[in-house]
């Protein structure tokens, strides 16, 4: 499944239009929920190609959606992204940004507590069965629900959650200010509309909105990239940080992870200097490595498996 974050912000903060030029796409249907995807962009990635000779690159993929309102239900929709996105216009000089991103996280806050509140009334109902289990996780929603109307986010709570709970108020947020100092939306929209090389031209080499929003979001969740390379296609892929080569191949496919043999593993640098991967066998630099590996950002990896 492809790493996705969530777009928040308040009304006319251009959170559409952030929307819009993360995705590339001309328009969004108003008032409903959005969808898409955008590429990261990898600098390593074309020249990792280049030694294949790769028919197709294909950059890693980051699903963004975006709600039209910051309404608990709304919120919901957004409780399985890995981050969110937090849009406060600095552009208008109406608003005071500081004073939006706090209550964008009170928001934040009263749709968890709705959230718990409604899974604690459905296990009150199933703990009156005398299960242990349940009465045990009414006690914990219970001591949950007084910490979020202590108006405190899920982030400072100190033990373990309910499983399944996927509170907002841990999520990684990540500010984006539209305007002066920060980043133009709109600017980006349309330069999202133009063919790569010419928004790149107009740039002058500075990273665009999905660039610097794929760092800000690869920190703020601890990820990192390895690539697959063949002659057919040569693609990046997110992983998190201290995962396996295992977990490597089921993002993959869980036919690959499920039949794992062994992984090879190579320096991107080192397959690019080398020019192929003979040359890099022959010089030593390609190393056998088992499902428990922890892959490193910017690993080469051929995963062999058989299903």
């Amino acid at each position: 499944m492809a790493l996705s974050v969530g777009i928040v912000g308040l009304p006319n903060s251009g959170k559409t239009t952030l929307f819009k030029a993360l995705t590339r796409t001309g328009a969004s249907v108003p008032g409903r929920e959005n969808v898409g995807m955008a590429t990261i962009p990898d600098e390593r990635l074309v020249p990792v190609a280049a030694v294949e000779n790769a028919k197709k690159i294909t950059p890693a993929a980051l699903r963004v959606i975006g709600v039209p309102g910051t309404g608990a239900q709304l919120l919901g929709n957004l409780r399985q992204v890995d981050a969110l996105l937090v849009v406060l216009d600095t552009w208008s000089g109406a608003r005071n940004p500081d004073d939006d991103l706090i209550t964008l996280q009170l928001e934040l806050l009263i749709a968890d507590r709705d959230h718990v509140e409604r899974r604690l009334e459905r296990v009150r109902k199933q703990a009156k069965s005398g299960d242990p289990q349940q009465r045990a996780e009414v006690v914990q929603l219970e001591a949950v629900l007084a910490h979020l109307e202590a108006e405190r986010p899920l982030s400072e709570w100190p033990g373990e959650l309910p499983s399944g709970l996927e509170p907002l108020t841990t999520k990684p947020l990540i500010e984006v200010r539209n305007g002066p100092g920060g980043l133009d939306a709109k600017l980006e929209a349309e330069l999202a509309e133009l063919p790569e090389e010419e928004a790149a031209a107009f740039r002058e080499g500075a990273a665009g909105a999905v660039g610097e929003i794929a760092r800000r979001l690869f920190e703020a969740v601890d990820l990192i990239s390895f690539f697959t390379a063949a002659e057919n296609e040569t693609r990046a892929w997110p992983l998190r940080r201290g995962q396996t080569a295992l977990d490597a191949a089921a993002t993959i496919h869980t036919d690959i992870a499920r039949g794992f043999i062994r992984c090879e593993v190579i320096r991107w640098n080192d397959l690019t200097e080398a020019g192929s991967r003979a040359e890099v066998v022959k010089r030593g630099q390609q190393r056998l490595e088992g499902k428990n590996y922890v892959v490193e950002d910017g690993d080469v990896l051929n995963i062999r498996f058989n299903v």
